[in-house]
C-alpha cells in the first residue's frame, strides 16, 4: 500500500491498516526511524488498560466527603 505526503507534510492512513490497527479520530502516533525505516505504532495510553477493571456502584457523596474530613483530622492530630 502507498499514500502520498501533501505540500503540508500529511499522508493518509489507508482503511485496511486503520480497522486492522484499531485506530480512530483522535489517536496518536509514535514514529521511529530503525535502520533507515520509518516505523509508526499506536501511542496507547498506559492507564487505559485498566478500563472496566474496577466495578463501582451508586455513590454516596455526603459520605465520602465525611470520610475525607475524618482522615484530614486524623493526619494532623
Amino acid at each position: 500500500m502507498q499514500s502520498v505526503i501533501t505540500s503540508k507534510y500529511q499522508t493518509t492512513i489507508p482503511k485496511a491498516i486503520r480497522e486492522n490497527m484499531g485506530l480512530s479520530i483522535k489517536d496518536a502516533l509514535d514514529w521511529k526511524v530503525k535502520r533507515g525505516k520509518i516505523i509508526i505504532s499506536p501511542a496507547k495510553l498506559n492507564f487505559l488498560k485498566y478500563r472496566n477493571t474496577i466495578k463501582m456502584g451508586p455513590g454516596d457523596i455526603a459520605g465520602d466527603i465525611e470520610v475525607a474530613r475524618n482522615l484530614r483530622v486524623k493526619k494532623y492530630l
